[in-house]
């Protein structure tokens, strides 16, 4: 299989270049029209981005956090209650692993 792919790369590399007249490696319109569409979407993403990060507050810091931790208390009495027994849970786990 080397040997198949050494002949392969050495036809390849002794095959002369095509395509070398006048207009080889030029540009066509399409190039610039893709590149044109592609500055354009760059520069809608980040006017887009600009206009969503104006709209966020200076600080995410909370100014009156009572109504949180009053859910937050709710919850945490609730998972209490029902784990008074220890932490064990009252049926084993749905892997039906043993402890």
């Amino acid at each position: 299989m080397i040997d198949t792919l050494t002949a392969v790369m050495t036809l390849l590399a002794a095959d002369e270049p095509r395509n070398t007249g006048p207009e080889f490696g030029k540009a066509t319109p399409l190039g610039l029209l893709i590149t044109v569409a592609l500055l354009v979407g760059t520069f809608a993403l980040v006017w887009s981005m600009n206009r969503h990060l104006r709209k966020l507050p200076e600080s995410f810091d909370r100014d009156h956090p009572e109504p949180d931790q009053a859910a937050d208390e709710g919850t945490v009495e609730n998972v209490d209650a029902e784990n008074a027994d220890g932490g064990k849970p009252d049926k084993p786990a749905a892997g039906g692993g043993a402890d």
